[in-house]
């Protein structure tokens, strides 16, 4: 009987060079990879040149997983690895199934017995949440808020008040172009002494990470058009009788 293959779950880049990112165990895994499951196949290869993949590109097997795959499509997927083959899962930026369908797959694998490993890399919320000064205790993460206005105010008002409520850390994040909005959005809303930490262009030369009491962040303004962030809202739990 064939050893069945290992899915690996291979972290790619934030942005701007990757290798030096990636732990020596890391690389030396994903060296010994012919088959990929990838959200953007063009993207995948850029990133696997850029790391100094050895193998040549057009010999490995490649499937693509993104938002538009149907889930009675996924099992198949685990074939390599049902015929032994090691498979290495990517996403397209940072860690695979966080905020991206590589969840899916992963769990296809775990019905079906298959072995899960996931290898060390940059991740933009850790990273966010470690530079934070935030209650790293304890956090959620939400995704994308509501595109619409009002709906986008009554959440980040929900958010608030559940921090507030049991100490949590509120962590989301925005398509790039709608982080101007998200902000507006915070500032409007939320109360001046509740915490707001901004982590822009991660392990880029441009990275900025930030924490003010959102009443600061009125007058405190970078530009965030078009540049990867990460937002975590804090609100402290007040005390009885404590006036701010």
């Amino acid at each position: 009987m064939v050893p069945k293959g290992i899915l690996y779950l291979v972290p790619t880049g934030l942005g701007g060079e990757i290798a030096p990112l990636l732990p020596a165990a890391t690389m030396d895994v994903l060296q010994g990879l012919e088959h990929f499951i990838v959200e953007k196949p063009k993207s995948a290869r850029a990133f696997l040149k850029a790391v100094g993949y050895s193998q040549p590109l057009q010999a490995i097997a490649m499937q693509t997983l993104d938002e538009h795959t149907p889930h009675s499509a996924i099992a198949a997927m685990l074939r390599p690895l049902e015929d032994g083959h090691m498979c290495g899962l990517l996403s397209e930026a940072g860690c695979p199934a966080i905020a991206d369908p590589g969840a899916a797959l992963i769990r296809e694998a775990h019905r079906a017995s298959l072995r899960v490993v996931p290898l060390v890399g940059p991740s933009a919320l850790l990273l966010a949440l470690m530079a934070s000064g935030l209650n790293g205790q304890r956090f959620a993460f939400h995704g994308y808020l509501p595109v619409e206005r009002t709906a986008r105010v009554k959440k980040l008002a929900e958010l608030e008040r559940e921090s507030e409520r049991v100490e949590v850390v509120q962590v989301f994040i925005e398509t790039p172009y709608r982080n101007e909005a998200v902000l507006d959005a915070v500032v409007a809303c939320c109360q001046r002494d509740t915490l707001l930490c901004i982590a822009t262009d991660l392990t880029l030369p441009t990275e900025s990470i930030r924490t003010l009491p959102v009443s600061e962040w009125k007058n405190t303004r970078s530009s965030l058009d078009r540049r990867p962030s990460v937002f975590l809202l804090y609100r402290e739990k007040r005390v009885a009788g404590n006036a701010r």
